[in-house]
C-alpha cells in the first residue's frame, strides 16, 4: 500500500518485528504467531528493504537489534500499544453500555410509556446519556444520525432492522355523550353515519373482525397529525376514533370512553417496534434500551391488563343512528378523501 508516494508498513509487519526483537529468535517468534520461520525471515527482510536499514545483527544462534533497530523497536512498541488501546476502547464501548444514545420516538407514546421509566433505565446504566427526539413522523434514522427509533405502525420492508417490542391493540371508541346523542353503530356500514376523527393518514381504518380484514374509508370534520388532539376531541364527545389502548386505556377503564363494535379491532400487523440500522456490531447502549423496553411492556403490556373490549362497550341499548348531517353538526367540514 502506498501513501503520498511512500511505502506504509503494515501493522502485522510491526507485530512480527516486535515479536522477533523480544524473543531474539525467528523460530520462537514464528511459533508464538503461528507462522513458519521462513515466513518470519522473509517479512523481516522485506521490512528492512522497505526501510533501507538493517534492524538485526544475525548470527548462527541469535538475533540482536542494531542501534537503528533498537530505536525503531522503542517507537514500534508505542505504536502497537496505541493500537491495542484503540481496539480496547472500541471493544469496551461495544460491550459496556456507555455514551450518547440518540433516539427518536412518537410524542404521546414517549410521554406516557417511556418518560416515566427513564429514571430506572439511567440508574441501571449510568454511563449512558440520552438524546431523545420526539416526532410522530417517520424520519430517516441513518441520514439524521439516530441510533434507534421507536415506531408504531405496519413497517414496510427496508434495510433497517426492526424488533417488535409490544403489540398495538386498537379499538373504535367514543365518549358516552357522543353515543347518547348520535347513537352507537351496530355494523361497519353505520360508520358512514358518524363523525370519524382521524390522526395522521388514518382516513382508511384497517380492521379485523368476524369476516376477516376490512378497509373502511371514514369521514369526519377533524383530522390532525397529533394523536393527543384526537384523543381530547374524543373525550369531548366530538366523534368516533380508532385509538390504541396504550393511548386511551385509562379512559376506557374509567368509562370516559366506550368501545363500539368490539368485535372489530385494528390490524394485527400494526405493532410497536424498535428500529435500528444494523444487526451486526450493534452498540451495547442500543441493545440495553431495546431489552429494557421489551421487558417493561412484554407480550401483554401493562396498559392492556384487565382490558376486555366486550365489557368496555356502550352499556345502553344503542339509539337509532341519525343521519350524516346530524352526527356531524350543521357546520361540519368533511375531511378530504
Amino acid at each position: 500500500m502506498s501513501f503520498s508516494g511512500a511505502q506504509v508498513t503494515a501493522i502485522s509487519d510491526l507485530e512480527i518485528f516486535a515479536r522477533v526483537a523480544r524473543t531474539g529468535n525467528m523460530s520462537a517468534a514464528g511459533r508464538e504467531m503461528g507462522l513458519s520461520p521462513a515466513v518470519i525471515s522473509k517479512r523481516i527482510s522485506q521490512l528492512e528493504d522497505r526501510l533501507g536499514a538493517r534492524l538485526f545483527q544475525r548470527t548462527t544462534r541469535h538475533l540482536t537489534l542494531t542501534e537503528t533497530g533498537a530505536g525503531y523497536f522503542k517507537r514500534v512498541v508505542d505504536i502497537l500499544s496505541l493500537c491495542e488501546e484503540a481496539e480496547d476502547f472500541v471493544s469496551r464501548r461495544n460491550t459496556k453500555p456507555r455514551g450518547v444514545l440518540k433516539v427518536t420516538m412518537p410524542t404521546t407514546f414517549a410521554r406516557l410509556h417511556v418518560a416515566p421509566y427513564l429514571g430506572d433505565f439511567l440508574a441501571r446504566y449510568p454511563d449512558i446519556e440520552l438524546d431523545v427526539h420526539l416526532t410522530d413522523s417517520f424520519i430517516d434514522i441513518i441520514r439524521d444520525g439516530f441510533d434507534l427509533a421507536i415506531r408504531i405502525g405496519e413497517l414496510e420492508d427496508s434495510s433497517l432492522v426492526a424488533r417488535k417490542i409490544a403489540p398495538d391493540n386498537r379499538f373504535i371508541c367514543a365518549a358516552p355523550a357522543y353515543l347518547e346523542k348520535n347513537g352507537a353503530p351496530t355494523s361497519l356500514s353505520d360508520l358512514d353515519l358518524h363523525n370519524c376523527l382521524s390522526a395522521g393518514a388514518q382516513e382508511v381504518w384497517r380492521l379485523e373482525g368476524p369476516e376477516g380484514q376490512r378497509h373502511i374509508r371514514t369521514n369526519g370534520n377533524i383530522r390532525s397529525n397529533s394523536g393527543e388532539l384526537i384523543r381530547e376531541a374524543l373525550r369531548s364527545g366530538l366523534g368516533l376514533g380508532l385509538r390504541s389502548t396504550w393511548d386511551v386505556g385509562t379512559e376506557l377503564k374509567s368509562g370516559e370512553l366506550k368501545v363500539v363494535l368490539p368485535q372489530y379491532r385494528g390490524s394485527s400487523n400494526v405493532a410497536i417496534y424498535a428500529v435500528y440500522p444494523c444487526r451486526e456490531f450493534m452498540p451495547a447502549k442500543v441493545n440495553v434500551l431495546i431489552e429494557f423496553l421489551a421487558d417493561l411492556y412484554g407480550p401483554e403490556p401493562y396498559w392492556d391488563k384487565d382490558m376486555d373490549p366486550a365489557t368496555l362497550g356502550f352499556g345502553k341499548a344503542p339509539a337509532k343512528a341519525r343521519g350524516r348531517g346530524a352526527a356531524k353538526g350543521p357546520n361540519a367540514v368533511v375531511a378530504a378523501r
